[in-house]
């Protein structure tokens, strides 16, 4: 077979001899590549592995990316978010009212001035410790387009009612665009799940026995708070946007900063600091896309606890069924 594919071989390259053409002298042969001639195959080698001269290049395009060279892919965040200590984290968390009440007054007072929040109702607020009075005042605040015509059959506002969503300061996306320069702020609703850095391994296999769940409020913290940083020699800031190493897209992003120290007055005498601004309206941002989490733990807690139990009946029956049979 050794033989037979050197034949082959020999034949190729006499053949493609006798039908190159003949050039001036002085005048370069064109290379293999030019001719349409495929390279025949380097014996050992895997098929479809690259010439050595290819696999140098390449390694030295590795070799650039891994030191961080001058044309290395960058990979963003330029710096990942630190692990924050929540109160709903872990196997036995649970909801800090009086954060999430903190974190819902940031949110009316800064975040809802771009961004929506269509999936919350205000009668979903009761969770957070306020009485059914509270949330039927609070909705009344707001104005809302009611969804059915009047008899005329125009459209009309009409004080928010507990049934109602929080609504959204832009009639539509493309009128919240071009209001912020063309940049459409996400709806904040599920921004808490939707959002999170990749851990990668080992971690997420030890995530399985931690519970850890939190990579979306770390994230969420972490770009709040993320402002004000020197931009590096070799970032480049577009116009308009602002250099934020935490963001998950790219270097900048169209939101400036939008907290500030003494920007919200807190009733219950909390730090009106820029780090627990985050923190109450990033604990508030997961209650909205998970409002059920507290629950959901505390039922699986129990479902582990029956499957614990019921292995060792299990057991226990097995061994008393089988007791007296000869293995």
């Amino acid at each position: 077979m050794n033989r037979l594919h050197s034949a082959l071989l020999a034949a190729g390259v006499v053949l493609a001899g006798l039908s190159a053409p003949a050039f001036a002298q002085g005048e370069a042969a064109p290379s293999a590549a030019e001719a349409g001639i495929s390279p025949a195959p380097i014996e050992g080698a895997a098929p479809g592995s690259a010439p050595e001269s290819a696999k140098g290049a390449e390694a030295a395009v590795g070799g650039a990316s891994e030191h961080g060279g001058e044309h290395a892919t960058p990979h963003y965040p330029l710096k990942k978010p630190a692990y924050v200590d929540w109160s709903f984290a872990g196997p036995f968390g649970h909801w800090d009212l009086g954060q999430l009440q903190r974190g819902l007054k940031v949110y009316k007072e800064v975040c809802s001035t771009c961004h929506s929040m269509n999936l919350v109702s205000f009668r979903n607020l009761e969770a957070l410790g306020y009485s059914e009075d509270q949330v039927r005042a609070l909705a009344a605040e707001y104005q809302i387009t009611d969804p059915a015509p009047n008899a005329q059959g125009e459209s009309f506002q009409r004080p928010g009612i507990p049934s109602d969503r929080l609504p959204s300061p832009y009639p539509n996306p493309e009128a919240a665009a071009a209001a912020l320069g063309g940049a459409h702020p996400p709806d904040l609703s599920l921004i808490a799940k939707a959002r999170a850095v990749e851990r990668g391994f080992p971690n997420f296999v030890f995530d399985i026995f931690t519970q850890y769940a939190e990579a979306g409020p770390d994230y969420i913290h972490a770009l709040l708070t993320g402002y004000g940083e020197p931009v590096p020699e070799n970032v480049t800031v577009q116009p308009g946007t602002y250099y934020n190493p935490h963001f998950i897209s790219g270097p900048a992003l169209a939101m400036p900063a939008p907290l500030s120290e003494g920007a919200v007055s807190y009733d219950d005498g909390a730090p009106t600091t820029v780090e627990q601004y985050s923190r109450d309206v990033t604990a508030f941002l997961m209650w909205t896309a998970e409002p059920h989490l507290v629950e959901r733990k505390a039922t699986g807690f129990v479902v582990m606890i029956f499957l614990i139990g019921f292995a060792i009946m299990l057991y226990l029956v097995k061994n008393r069924v089988w007791a007296s049979t000869p293995h």
